[in-house]
């Protein structure tokens, strides 16, 4: 799949050239050939440097004089045919010239070769995302006001040609291609040292399989991000080694879970996804009464896991007597039409707590939800929404929860990527229980605010330069997590902040206490305001803003010059 443009022009243009030669060859052999007159009546034959002077004008111009002197009749017969024959060369050279500029074959590798140039001369970290769809294109906007480069593979054109039109933070080169094609990611960077990730969200797990299997083989050290809604794909992806595995109705499972047994949990994982931190109406699920999942599918199997855990007595109704046949508990399926009021009836609706609409199709979820409410007003109501142009609809029905499954995948995928700290930080803190999660929720009501953002940085020379140079230089001095707490205006006193997460080596910490030392190479979730991160980003990187939080005083020209501040 190499760059042929500059072959195809050659090749296309070949016989027209070929024409324009002959043409004017003849017309000049004709010039020369043909005798003439000067001016003082003597014969005279032009240079072909003089006939090629004229022919060239002659063909290209309308209206001109006879050089170097008045030609006579026979040259003006001639010129006359040379007029005829060189406008037919060069209407056939324009109009090869037109058909190649519309070629599709030349235009596509004119674009693989302006991609080309863009992937070497890129040398930021990039993200390769293979497909692009509202997902995509979502993470993509939200990496890229964050500065972080994106990649796109796609093998539908018009699709690269509507992410052309895109007004995105920084330029996303795409590729049109075919990802079963190893040589397309080759050709998009994967061999690059700064390529950092390989994203697939296809809806189809083979093709994410293909895609990971494709990516490790090509580049061991990328990190590769999948879905996967069937557990079977879900394992080979982690046999072949990939780095996240994303199952968004394992999520929604997890959500429900929390919510009715730790939703102080639950609210700290969608403040980490960009909620604020409340426990909304909608986060509190009923925890007494029957619920009803409507659809046995890859949602309802996940939501039977965590309904039993929970403790929760539940029932399905499944149109498809095959799914039903699946079910762990037999009993607890009705097979049949969940918008149908019988079926609803046989099911208890009326004393039902919560109903779950969880099929892949959207219509029959809101007629579902309808239908529910028709019956039992008070009941809570939980639909899944398959498509986010779904949602001014689902907004119109006052559903209690919407489960929008591609809003799910695009936070997941964001915080792997954007903010890799804060999406381990969720993957602990769920064992650690509602009580640890109370704990949490009051530290940073109290410390921070009721909103607080979140930071993450790494204690090196390029996150941190003046505190890993004065660790570094000076390794008998112990520095502690609550120098960074510290005001520049007034080292006495603290701002706004929680260290969340220090993760070191394999060590794994959460809420540490602040007096704890930092270490070089620390990797670190902070919680707090936005004034207290700019005055950890001056902390970190000034060593005059450190040593003033580190000593009450100004800084020592000495230690300065030790470090290499001062000449």
């Amino acid at each position: 799949m190499g760059n042929n443009s500059l072959f195809l022009i050659i090749k296309r243009m070949r016989t027209p050239m070929f024409v324009l030669v002959i043409t004017f060859a003849i017309s000049i052999l004709g010039m020369v050939l043909i005798p003439g007159v000067d001016d003082q009546g003597k014969p005279y034959h032009l240079s072909f440097f003089d006939a090629f002077y004229f022919v060239s004008y002659m063909a290209t111009t309308i209206g001109f004089g006879e050089s170097p002197y008045a030609f006579t009749y026979p040259q003006k017969l001639w010129v006359g045919f040379c007029i005829y024959l060189t406008v037919i060369g060069w209407f056939y050279a324009i109009g090869s010239i037109v058909s190649l500029v519309q070629d599709k074959v030349l235009a596509a590798q004119i674009a693989l070769a302006n991609f080309q140039r863009k992937i070497r001369k890129m040398e930021e970290p990039f993200i390769i995302f293979v497909g692009y769809n509202t997902m995509t294109r979502q993470i993509i906007d939200r990496l890229a006001h964050n500065g972080i480069r994106s990649v796109v593979i796609e093998k539908n054109e018009e699709k690269v040609k509507a992410l052309s039109l895109e007004d995105y933070a920084i330029e996303v080169p795409a590729l049109v291609g075919d990802v079963r094609d190893p040589k397309v990611f080759k050709i998009a960077g994967i061999h690059k040292h700064n390529c950092r990730a390989v994203v697939s969200l296809f809806n189809d797990d083979v093709m994410n399989l293909h895609v990971a299997l494709s990516a490790k083989l090509m580049n061991k050290h990328v990190m590769v991000v999948v879905e996967a809604t069937q557990d079977e794909y879900g394992q080979n992806l982690s046999t072949i080694g990939a780095d996240v595995v994303e199952n968004p109705f394992k999520i929604v499972a997890k959500r429900v879970y929390l919510s009715l047994t730790s939703p102080s949990l639950l609210m700290i994982e969608q403040w980490l996804y960009g909620d604020p931190l409340v426990l909304r109406k909608k986060d509190r699920l009923p925890r007494e009464g029957k619920y009803i999942v409507c659809g046995y599918g890859r949602m309802g199997t996940a939501l039977e896991v965590g309904l039993r855990r929970a403790g929760i007595d539940y029932i399905f109704i499944e149109a498809s007597p095959e799914k039903a046949a699946k079910a762990r508990s037999g009993e607890k399926v009705i097979v049949g039409d969940a918008d149908d009021k019988k079926i609803l009836l046989k099911a208890d609706i009326q004393e039902a707590s919560c109903i779950i609409a969880a099929t892949k199709d959207d219509l029959l979820n809101l007629s579902i939800i309808m239908a529910a409410k028709r019956i039992n007003p008070d009941i809570y109501t939980i639909a899944r929404e398959n498509r986010m142009t779904d949602a001014v609809v689902f907004q119109a029905a006052k559903i209690d929860r919407v489960i929008m499954l591609e809003s799910l995948m695009i936070n997941k995928t964001y915080n792997v990527l954007a903010r890799p700290l804060a999406d381990r930080f969720i993957r602990l803190m769920a064992y650690r229980g509602e009580e640890w999660g109370e704990k949490v929720v009051k530290l940073l009501k109290e410390h921070i605010n009721n909103n607080p953002e979140t930071m993450e940085t790494v204690i090196d020379e390029d996150h941190a330069y003046a505190l890993s140079r004065l660790l570094r230089e000076d390794g008998e001095r112990t520095i502690p997590y609550n120098i960074l707490y510290r005001r520049r205006d007034d080292w006495r006193l603290e701002n706004r902040m929680l260290v969340l997460y220090i993760r070191r080596g394999e060590e794994e910490m959460l809420l540490p206490d602040p007096a704890m030392p930092i270490h070089l190479g620390d990797e670190v979730l902070l919680a707090g305001t936005k004034e207290a991160f700019e005055d950890v980003e001056y902390i970190l990187e000034n060593i005059y803003e450190l040593h003033y939080v580190m000593q009450g005083s100004e800084h020592e020209l000495s230690l300065a010059r030790k470090l290499g501040f001062e000449e």
